[in-house]
Protein backbone atom coordinates (compact mmCIF):
# COMPACT_ATOMS: atom_id res chain seq x y z
CA UNK A 1 0.00 0.00 0.00
CA UNK A 2 2.80 2.40 0.91
CA UNK A 3 4.59 1.68 -2.37
CA UNK A 4 1.37 2.32 -4.28
CA UNK A 5 0.88 5.67 -2.54
CA UNK A 6 4.49 6.58 -3.24
CA UNK A 7 3.98 5.80 -6.92
CA UNK A 8 0.85 7.97 -7.04
CA UNK A 9 2.74 10.84 -5.45
CA UNK A 10 5.70 10.50 -7.81
CA UNK A 11 3.68 9.95 -10.97
CA UNK A 12 2.98 13.66 -11.65
CA UNK A 13 6.69 14.37 -11.21
CA UNK A 14 7.58 11.69 -13.72
CA UNK A 15 5.09 13.05 -16.24
CA UNK A 16 6.41 16.57 -15.69
CA UNK A 17 9.98 15.36 -16.32
CA UNK A 18 8.85 13.72 -19.57
CA UNK A 19 7.06 16.89 -20.69
CA UNK A 20 10.18 18.93 -19.94
CA UNK A 21 11.99 17.02 -22.66
CA UNK A 22 9.41 17.54 -25.38
CA UNK A 23 9.65 17.94 -28.27
CA UNK A 24 12.28 15.30 -28.92
CA UNK A 25 13.58 14.26 -32.33
CA UNK A 26 14.94 10.75 -32.81
CA UNK A 27 18.11 11.19 -34.84
CA UNK A 28 19.87 8.87 -37.29
CA UNK A 29 21.21 6.56 -34.56
CA UNK A 30 18.28 6.81 -32.16
CA UNK A 31 19.78 9.60 -30.05
CA UNK A 32 17.03 11.91 -28.83
CA UNK A 33 17.58 15.58 -29.65
CA UNK A 34 15.69 18.34 -27.84
CA UNK A 35 14.68 21.48 -29.70
CA UNK A 36 12.36 24.46 -29.42
CA UNK A 37 10.63 26.40 -32.21
CA UNK A 38 9.77 30.10 -31.92
CA UNK A 39 8.08 32.23 -34.58
CA UNK A 40 7.04 31.64 -38.18
CA UNK A 41 8.82 32.31 -41.45
CA UNK A 42 12.26 31.58 -42.86
CA UNK A 43 13.97 28.94 -40.68
CA UNK A 44 17.05 29.83 -38.62
CA UNK A 45 18.76 27.12 -36.57
CA UNK A 46 20.87 28.15 -33.56
CA UNK A 47 23.90 26.15 -32.38
CA UNK A 48 25.17 26.84 -28.87
CA UNK A 49 28.69 26.72 -27.48
CA UNK A 50 30.77 24.37 -25.32
CA UNK A 51 29.46 23.38 -21.86
CA UNK A 52 26.21 25.05 -22.79
CA UNK A 53 22.74 24.41 -24.21
CA UNK A 54 19.88 26.07 -26.04
CA UNK A 55 19.20 28.05 -22.86
CA UNK A 56 22.24 30.22 -23.59
CA UNK A 57 20.42 31.86 -26.51
CA UNK A 58 17.51 32.78 -24.23
CA UNK A 59 19.74 35.11 -22.21
CA UNK A 60 20.04 37.44 -25.18
CA UNK A 61 17.75 39.16 -27.66
CA UNK A 62 18.43 37.16 -30.81
CA UNK A 63 15.51 34.72 -30.62
CA UNK A 64 13.00 37.47 -29.91
CA UNK A 65 14.37 39.77 -32.61
CA UNK A 66 14.32 37.05 -35.24
CA UNK A 67 10.86 35.78 -34.32
CA UNK A 68 9.44 39.32 -34.46
CA UNK A 69 10.90 39.88 -37.92
CA UNK A 70 9.59 36.95 -39.91
CA UNK A 71 11.91 34.12 -38.93
CA UNK A 72 11.20 30.66 -37.52
CA UNK A 73 13.88 30.00 -34.89
CA UNK A 74 14.90 26.39 -34.17
CA UNK A 75 16.94 26.33 -30.96
CA UNK A 76 18.69 22.98 -30.47
CA UNK A 77 20.37 21.17 -27.60
CA UNK A 78 23.26 19.48 -29.38
CA UNK A 79 23.75 15.84 -28.45
CA UNK A 80 25.50 15.51 -25.11
CA UNK A 81 24.07 18.79 -23.87
CA UNK A 82 20.98 20.18 -22.17
CA UNK A 83 17.89 17.99 -22.51
CA UNK A 84 19.22 15.93 -25.41
CA UNK A 85 20.57 12.41 -24.85
CA UNK A 86 24.14 12.10 -23.59
CA UNK A 87 25.59 8.79 -24.83
CA UNK A 88 28.67 7.62 -22.95
CA UNK A 89 30.44 6.26 -26.01
CA UNK A 90 33.02 8.19 -28.01
CA UNK A 91 31.62 6.63 -31.18
CA UNK A 92 28.33 8.45 -30.63
CA UNK A 93 30.05 11.80 -31.31
CA UNK A 94 32.36 10.85 -34.16
CA UNK A 95 31.94 11.54 -37.89
CA UNK A 96 30.13 14.86 -37.46
CA UNK A 97 27.29 13.24 -35.52
CA UNK A 98 26.16 16.60 -34.13
CA UNK A 99 25.80 18.04 -37.61
CA UNK A 100 24.02 14.94 -38.85
CA UNK A 101 21.52 15.55 -36.03
CA UNK A 102 20.98 19.15 -37.10
CA UNK A 103 20.56 18.32 -40.78
CA UNK A 104 18.21 15.42 -40.02
CA UNK A 105 16.15 17.60 -37.68
CA UNK A 106 15.77 20.31 -40.30
CA UNK A 107 14.63 17.71 -42.82
CA UNK A 108 12.18 16.35 -40.24
CA UNK A 109 10.76 19.87 -39.78
CA UNK A 110 10.41 20.30 -43.53
CA UNK A 111 13.02 23.06 -43.78
CA UNK A 112 14.42 22.76 -47.31
CA UNK A 113 16.37 26.03 -47.12
CA UNK A 114 17.52 27.74 -43.94
CA UNK A 115 20.00 29.94 -42.16
CA UNK A 116 22.34 28.72 -39.42
CA UNK A 117 23.85 30.70 -36.54
CA UNK A 118 26.55 29.38 -34.23
CA UNK A 119 28.47 30.84 -31.34
CA UNK A 120 31.84 29.69 -29.96
CA UNK A 121 31.96 25.90 -30.42
CA UNK A 122 28.63 26.20 -32.22
CA UNK A 123 30.36 28.46 -34.74
CA UNK A 124 33.06 25.83 -35.25
CA UNK A 125 30.27 23.39 -36.12
CA UNK A 126 28.71 25.92 -38.49
CA UNK A 127 31.99 26.20 -40.40
CA UNK A 128 32.01 22.46 -40.99
CA UNK A 129 28.30 22.39 -41.81
CA UNK A 130 28.93 24.92 -44.58
CA UNK A 131 31.08 22.30 -46.29
CA UNK A 132 28.48 19.53 -45.90
CA UNK A 133 25.01 21.03 -46.14
CA UNK A 134 23.70 22.39 -49.44
CA UNK A 135 20.50 23.60 -47.78
CA UNK A 136 22.19 26.51 -45.97
CA UNK A 137 21.45 29.90 -47.53
CA UNK A 138 23.50 32.05 -45.14
CA UNK A 139 25.53 31.37 -42.01
CA UNK A 140 26.77 33.25 -38.96
CA UNK A 141 30.05 32.35 -37.28
CA UNK A 142 30.11 34.09 -33.90
CA UNK A 143 32.83 34.19 -31.26
CA UNK A 144 35.35 32.15 -33.23
CA UNK A 145 38.75 32.95 -34.68
CA UNK A 146 40.99 31.11 -37.09
CA UNK A 147 42.49 28.65 -34.58
CA UNK A 148 39.92 25.89 -35.12
CA UNK A 149 41.16 25.47 -38.70
CA UNK A 150 44.28 23.81 -37.27
CA UNK A 151 43.69 20.06 -36.72
CA UNK A 152 46.37 20.14 -34.01
CA UNK A 153 44.92 23.12 -32.15
CA UNK A 154 46.60 22.91 -28.74
CA UNK A 155 43.68 24.44 -26.82
CA UNK A 156 41.25 21.83 -28.13
CA UNK A 157 43.65 19.00 -27.32
CA UNK A 158 44.25 20.41 -23.83
CA UNK A 159 40.53 20.49 -23.00
CA UNK A 160 40.04 17.02 -24.48
CA UNK A 161 42.69 15.69 -22.11
CA UNK A 162 41.49 17.72 -19.12
CA UNK A 163 37.89 16.52 -19.44
CA UNK A 164 39.09 12.95 -19.90
CA UNK A 165 40.58 12.62 -16.43
CA UNK A 166 43.88 14.48 -16.84
CA UNK A 167 42.86 17.89 -15.48
CA UNK A 168 45.77 17.74 -13.00
CA UNK A 169 48.15 18.13 -15.95
CA UNK A 170 46.45 21.36 -17.06
CA UNK A 171 45.88 23.71 -14.11
CA UNK A 172 44.64 26.40 -16.51
CA UNK A 173 41.52 24.31 -17.11
CA UNK A 174 40.57 24.16 -13.43
CA UNK A 175 37.97 26.93 -13.71
CA UNK A 176 36.24 25.28 -16.67
CA UNK A 177 36.14 21.88 -14.96
CA UNK A 178 34.72 23.36 -11.78
CA UNK A 179 32.13 25.34 -13.74
CA UNK A 180 31.04 22.22 -15.60
CA UNK A 181 30.58 20.24 -12.40
CA UNK A 182 28.82 23.12 -10.67
CA UNK A 183 26.32 23.40 -13.51
CA UNK A 184 25.67 19.68 -13.87
CA UNK A 185 27.45 19.37 -17.23
CA UNK A 186 28.48 15.84 -18.20
CA UNK A 187 32.27 16.16 -18.08
CA UNK A 188 32.90 12.79 -19.76
CA UNK A 189 30.86 13.90 -22.75
CA UNK A 190 32.70 17.23 -22.85
CA UNK A 191 35.93 15.28 -23.26
CA UNK A 192 34.43 13.32 -26.14
CA UNK A 193 33.22 16.51 -27.83
CA UNK A 194 36.67 18.07 -27.73
CA UNK A 195 38.33 14.90 -29.02
CA UNK A 196 36.09 14.70 -32.09
CA UNK A 197 35.50 18.42 -32.65
CA UNK A 198 35.51 18.98 -36.41
CA UNK A 199 38.33 20.82 -38.10
CA UNK A 200 37.50 22.85 -41.18
CA UNK A 201 40.71 23.43 -43.08
CA UNK A 202 41.54 26.78 -44.71
CA UNK A 203 41.39 25.05 -48.10
CA UNK A 204 37.80 24.01 -47.35
CA UNK A 205 36.71 27.44 -46.18
CA UNK A 206 38.10 29.05 -49.34
CA UNK A 207 35.59 26.97 -51.32
CA UNK A 208 32.55 28.19 -49.36
CA UNK A 209 30.43 30.38 -51.63
CA UNK A 210 27.50 31.15 -49.31
CA UNK A 211 27.30 34.54 -47.54
CA UNK A 212 28.81 34.29 -44.06
CA UNK A 213 28.79 36.80 -41.23
CA UNK A 214 31.85 36.49 -38.98
CA UNK A 215 31.09 38.40 -35.79
CA UNK A 216 32.82 38.75 -32.43
CA UNK A 217 33.18 40.99 -29.40
CA UNK A 218 35.86 43.65 -29.43
CA UNK A 219 37.43 42.04 -26.35
CA UNK A 220 37.18 38.44 -27.55
CA UNK A 221 40.41 36.72 -28.55
CA UNK A 222 39.57 33.32 -27.04
CA UNK A 223 39.71 31.37 -30.27
CA UNK A 224 42.31 33.21 -32.32
CA UNK A 225 42.32 35.92 -34.96
CA UNK A 226 38.77 36.65 -36.11
CA UNK A 227 39.78 38.85 -39.05
CA UNK A 228 42.09 36.12 -40.33
CA UNK A 229 39.17 33.69 -40.29
CA UNK A 230 36.97 36.09 -42.26
CA UNK A 231 39.69 36.48 -44.89
CA UNK A 232 39.59 32.73 -45.58
CA UNK A 233 35.90 32.81 -46.59
CA UNK A 234 35.32 34.40 -50.02
CA UNK A 235 31.89 35.88 -49.30
CA UNK A 236 32.38 36.79 -45.63
CA UNK A 237 31.37 39.97 -43.85
CA UNK A 238 33.32 40.86 -40.70
CA UNK A 239 31.59 42.68 -37.84
CA UNK A 240 32.83 43.59 -34.37
CA UNK A 241 30.50 44.56 -31.53
CA UNK A 242 31.16 45.50 -27.89
CA UNK A 243 31.75 42.55 -25.57
CA UNK A 244 33.92 39.62 -24.55
CA UNK A 245 33.57 35.92 -25.28
CA UNK A 246 31.19 35.39 -22.39
CA UNK A 247 28.68 38.16 -23.02
CA UNK A 248 28.76 39.16 -26.69
CA UNK A 249 26.07 36.68 -27.80
CA UNK A 250 23.66 38.20 -25.29
CA UNK A 251 24.05 41.79 -26.46
CA UNK A 252 21.62 43.95 -28.40
CA UNK A 253 24.34 44.88 -30.89
CA UNK A 254 25.05 41.20 -31.65
CA UNK A 255 21.37 40.46 -32.29
CA UNK A 256 21.00 43.62 -34.41
CA UNK A 257 23.91 42.76 -36.70
CA UNK A 258 22.69 39.19 -37.26
CA UNK A 259 19.15 40.33 -38.01
CA UNK A 260 20.42 42.88 -40.54
CA UNK A 261 22.64 40.27 -42.21
CA UNK A 262 19.88 37.67 -42.51
CA UNK A 263 17.34 40.20 -43.84
CA UNK A 264 19.73 41.59 -46.44
CA UNK A 265 18.82 40.52 -49.96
Amino acid sequence: MRLYLLFILLCPLLVFAQEDREPLFSSFDGTKIYYEVTGEGTPVVLLHGFMSSSKSWKRGLLIQNLAENGFKVINVDLRGNGLSDKPHLLEAYQDNAELKDVMALMKHLGCKKYYVVGYSRGAILVAKQLTLDKHIMKAVIGGAGVDFTNPNWERRKMFAEAFSGKAHLYPETKGAIESAKRNGVDTLVMGYLQKVQPTTLPTELRKVKKPVLVISGDHDNDNGDVAALAKLIPNATLKTVPGNHGNTSQSEAFAKEILAFLKEK
